[in-house]
This record gives structure tokens, C-alpha cells and sequence, in this order.
């Protein structure tokens, strides 16, 4: 059995939902340990399209059960029309769990958080607006509204008023918004958490019983490594940890439960909001890769900026998260390019670097250094195994794993389940039993 944690590799948007359906095959237990409606997964199941931002795709499997941990942040109201539009699918829910200490996203937070934003003007962080930094630096405060909070009128009221008194403070003061009313918040959340109730569990018992049952735990993460509030691109970062550590914080478990770490990285790279961005693409080619791949955020709408492979944050993002192995998704976006750049290393005041700086003006002002693979100017759209594929996809897949020192285990090409390559299980299988360099 496998306890296995799954990561974005870049910035986020890299089909993690995809490859977390996927695995979610072999798991028993799926978790999302952190973010909140900031993320979103976009899951192609025949004709359907399903956009998740806080349930785990793993939802899609009856006998799985998902679990949103303690680290995530939850908006009950989008959770609840979530729930409503699984069901509307057919959906069985039956296996969706909440943990009782999440914290919760509550309506001042969205409105400090689109204030906020737009007072920075030109030095915008790029945030989605929904109230995800603000539900954090509350949590941080010891001043936040949890779940279990939300099935007791008396608890929830005492709970409120503190906070709400502050930010009705900030927002009528400082950012001439009218102040919020408690007993209207009070009734709406209760009402929330009356709905709820029925999913609503300790979340490191469960979790901890299910290890006790030798179950596969599969742990979820939002966003991606570059985005990682102490390991990414600072400030331009979400407000909590994807990176594979902040599973055990986030689901409330020690580091020697987990057995793998899989990082998931498009076969190109992608980033939404503001920050620097080495390998950003402009023109014709952004635009195809752009159309192509379908770059518009499942929260946001708003369109990504694409850029080559950056091989340097890619090696960055492997010791980070300790990964054991790769999935590549979106290799199918390149079958029309005549060559494909890939970064193997950054230009920095004059000296070649093969590092991230942890310095953002450093970052800023790092060129990239390419290396120019041939394209294979044909379809891969329907290759389900290896040598289904042209040799020049296979070379760049080869030269991915060379240059990132970890092994390649699924190759994406679409957004259905079965355009996949799986070369190796990668929760069963031997680690390195995959494509090496």
C-alpha cells in the first residue's frame, strides 16, 4: 500500500486534476490539505465537464472517500453549489467529508481582499478575490471562524463579533464600504453550517484511522510549488503551502505516512496574475499555445501567459517537494510547432545560473538560456502507449527527465481520461521503472 502526495510542479493550472482522477483509481482516501476556492480542476469525463475548486476529484469514484482538510479554507456557499452540481450530475456524494477545523471564508474576507488588490494599483498581487489571504491572516491572528463554528448560533455569534468589529472598522474606515451586519451573517452561516453538518468530521482521526486500515491515502495539492507562500515567488504567491510538506500540516500527519511525492508539470509552462515570468511567451506562438491548451483559469476565466519550459524551476520544484517521479501533461499542445525551446539555465548580471534565486528583483531580471529541440509537426492525440509516440515527442520527453533528474511516470495528451500513457503505476510500481533519461 501507498500514501502518495501530488504536487503542481510550476505555477498551478498544471492538470493536477486530471492526474488526480486518475490516481484516484487506487486510493481509498483522497484529501485536499490546503487552499480554497482560489484553485479550481476542470475533470472530462465523456461528455462531461466537470470544474471543481474545493472538492477532490477523487469525488468521482463512489466507494473513495474525499476529504477537505484542516489546511484548506472553505467558502460554504461555493462548496455548497458545488455539492448541488454534482449531484444535478448524478454524482454519488455519499464519501464527501469536511473537516471540523477548516477555516472559513467569510464575507468581509472577499470584500478586504478585492479592496486590497485594487488599492495596490499597479503593485497588485494578481489575486482571484476570494478572500483566501485575508481567511489565512485571520487563521494566523487566532482571530478565524472555523466549521465547527458554524453548527452553533450562540458559539458562532460570540465567535463573530470580535472580528467583525475590526473589519467592519477596516472597510467602512479605510476603504468606505458599509459595515456588515452580524445577526445577517450569523443566520447565513448558520444556515451554511446546518446544510453541512452531515459531511462535517475530525479530520487527523479520519485520516489517521484510515492509515490504521492500511488504506491508500491519496493527499491533493492546490495551486503549484512557485506559488507556494514560502517557497515561491514571493509576493506574488498564494497565502498557503502547496509544496508536498504542507500535506502534513495541512491533513494533520507525520512525514514518514508518506511514501511518494509526484509532481505534475505541463509540457510548456503557465502562470495567471501578475510576477515574473522568465519564459513568457509573446505574439503568435503564446497565442497557440494559449488556444491549444485551452489557457483560461477554471476560477478566474482570465487567460494565461505561456511561455517555454523552464527547466531551472522544474529542478527547483524536484528538491523542494522531494519528488519521486513526473507527470507531463499537455504534450499534445506542442504537435504543431516546428521547434520547442526548453530553459535549461537563467542569465543573471552577466553570469549563467542553473538556480532560482530566492531574491524577486533577482528573479525579475533572469534572461533564459534555451535549448532548441526539434517539434514532430504531428498529432499525439491519440497515442496510448510509448512508441505510439513520434520519436521527436519521445526525445523531448527524454530530455524532461534528463534535465529535472526524476523520472517520467504519465504522459497527458487531452483532456479526456483516456488520452493518457501511464508507463508505470506510479503508487504500486518500482520508483525508477519509468522513462529515465
Amino acid at each position: 500500500m501507498a500514501n502518495v502526495v501530488v504536487i503542481g510542479a510550476q505555477w498551478g493550472d498544471e492538470g493536477k486534476g486530471k492526474i488526480t482522477d486518475l490516481l484516484s483509481r487506487s486510493a481509498d482516501v483522497v484529501v485536499r490539505y490546503q487552499g480554497g476556492v482560489n484553485a479550481g480542476h476542470t475533470i472530462v469525463v465523456e461528455d462531461k465537464v466537470l470544474k471543481l475548486h474545493l472538492i477532490p476529484s477523487g469525488i468521482l469514484y463512489p466507494e473513495t472517500i474525499c476529504l477537505i482538510g484542516s489546511g484548506t479554507v472553505v467558502d460554504p456557499k461555493v462548496l455548497i453549489n458545488e455539492i448541488k452540481m454534482l449531484v444535478d450530475n448524478d454524482i454519488d456524494i455519499s464519501g464527501l467529508k469536511l473537516a471540523s477545523s477548516a477555516h472559513v471564508t467569510m464575507p468581509y474576507h472577499r470584500l478586504l481582499d478585492q479592496a486590497m488588490e485594487e488599492q495596490r494599483g499597479t503593485l497588485r498581487i494578481g489575486t482571484t478575490g476570494r478572500g483566501i489571504g485575508p481567511t489565512y491572516a485571520d487563521k494566523a491572528h487566532r482571530n478565524g471562524i472555523r466549521v465547527i463554528d458554524l453548527l452553533n448560533r450562540n458559539k458562532l455569534r460570540e465567535r463573530l463579533e470580535v472580528p467583525l468589529a475590526e473589519k467592519n472598522g477596516l472597510l467602512n474606515k479605510i476603504y468606505n464600504i458599509a459595515p456588515l451586519k452580524l445577526n445577517d451573517i450569523v443566520d447565513e452561516y448558520l444556515s451554511y453550517g446546518n446544510e453541512l453538518e452531515k459531511h462535517v468530521v475530525d479530520c487527523t482521526r479520519t485520516i489517521h484511522q484510515a492509515a490504521e486500515e492500511k488504506k491508500n491515502i491519496l493527499f491533493e495539492g492546490a495551486q503549484g510549488t512557485l506559488l507556494d507562500l514560502d517557497h515561491g515567488t514571493y509576493p506574488y504567491v498564494t497565502s498557503s503551502n502547496p509544496v508536498s510538506g504542507g500535506a502534513c500540516i495541512g491533513a494533520g500527519v507525520g512525514p514518514t505516512l508518506i511514501d511518494r511525492v509526484i509532481g505534475v508539470a505541463k509540457a510548456y509552462t503557465t502562470r495567471v496574475g501578475e510576477g515574473p515570468f522568465p519564459t513568457e511567451l509573446k505574439g503568435e506562438i503564446n497565442d497557440l499555445l494559449c488556444d491549444r491548451g485551452g489557457e483560461f483559469g477554471t476560477t478566474t476565466g482570465r487567460r494565461r501567459r505561456c511561455g517555454w519550459f523552464d527547466g531551472v524551476i522544474g529542478k527547483y520544484a524536484v528538491k523542494v517537494n522531494g519528488l519521486d517521479c513526473l507527470a507531463i501533461t499537455k504534450l499534445d499542445v506542442l504537435d504543431e510547432l516546428d521547434e520547442i525551446k526548453v530553459c535549461i539555465s537563467y542569465q543573471l548580471n552577466g553570469e549563467e545560473i542553473d538556480y532560482f534565486p530566492s531574491s524577486a528583483e533577482d528573479f525579475a531580471k533572469c534572461s533564459p538560456i534555451f535549448k532548441t529541440l526539434p517539434g514532430w509537426k504531428c498529432s499525439t492525440a491519440n497515442c496510448r502507449k510509448l512508441d505510439d509516440l513520434p520519436s521527436a515527442a519521445m526525445s523531448y520527453l527524454r530530455f524532461l527527465a534528463e534535465l529535472m533528474a526524476v523520472p517520467i511516470a504519465i504522459v497527458s495528451l487531452g483532456a479526456n481520461r483516456d488520452q493518457t500513457i501511464v508507463i508505470e503505476d506510479p503508487i504500486h510500481g518500482p520508483k525508477r521503472a519509468l522513462l529515465n533519461s
